[in-house]
């Protein structure tokens, strides 16, 4: 399997991680479609683009839908859409909590089984989620967002064994801090509360990085991509620690 020619659907494409990966998979000659909530960083990507909130699986089936009828069945599809909320466990709600499965669980869930049929229909494809190391080991003041991403972990691993004679691989991608706007929003969360300086900040956040930074978008990205490669058609059911040795 090459991604050239391949419909790779990348959810909270528009920006980020999910930005840097359609564009990677463009470059290598997959048709892409990206999808987000918000229209304007979608547009942006120069790409094809459906607006999708993944947390609604009504509203994934259209979107997904609307995606075929453009670029042809989904043979990749790459579960990147999540976000993270910072709170003391004491003062979470179970609002809270469920605004984190939601997105990055049940949002993994829509998406991986929108794209299985077509998948089981071509007896190959790639499912990979864009979790986290929070889906490895735990971090304080973010209990909902481990919760969740240790989640899509057991939900990958389970589904790799589920599909595993069906040509089709399940992994998942865990990286550490990433540099996109969601670490500065972390940063910024940081400095708000603390009264740390933005660059105190973001050393706390990268001292548990034995190299001492940040990962890169294109990093994730083309970890990705080799998954979707030959070489990797063995690899399935991991979860692939992206952080300097940290995990």
């Amino acid at each position: 399997m090459t991604v050239a020619g391949q419909h790779v659907v990348i959810t909270g494409g528009g920006t980020g991680v999910g930005a840097e990966t359609a564009q990677t998979f463009a470059i290598a000659g997959a048709k892409v479609t990206i999808m987000g909530r918000t229209e304007g960083p979608l547009k942006a990507q120069n790409l094809p683009y459906q607006i999708c909130d993944v947390t609604d699986a009504t509203n994934v089936r259209g979107a997904f839908d609307a995606a075929r009828k453009i670029q042809g069945p989904i043979t990749i599809v790459i579960a990147n859409a999540g976000a993270a909320t910072s709170v003391p466990f004491a003062k979470m709600t179970a609002a809270d909590l469920t605004a984190m499965l939601d997105v990055n669980l049940t949002g993994v869930f829509n998406v991986w089984q929108t794209a299985l049929a077509d998948m089981k229909a071509a007896n190959t494809g790639r499912m990979i989620a864009i979790a986290s190391t929070a889906g490895l080991k735990g971090y304080p003041y973010v209990a909902g967002y481990c919760a969740a991403k240790h989640g899509v972990v057991g939900l990958t691993r389970a589904l790799a064994k589920e599909l595993a004679r069906t040509g089709i691989t399940v992994n998942a991608i865990c990286p550490g801090f990433i540099e996109t706007p969601m670490l500065d929003r972390s940063i910024t969360n940081i400095t708000e509360k603390t009264g740390m300086s933005a660059e105190d900040a973001a050393k706390s956040l990268k001292k548990d990085n034995p190299q001492d930074r940040f990962i890169q978008p294109s990093e994730v990205a083309n970890t990705a991509l080799w998954l979707c490669s030959d070489a990797a058609r063995s690899v399935n059911g991991h979860a692939l620690s992206l952080s300097g040795g940290e995990i």
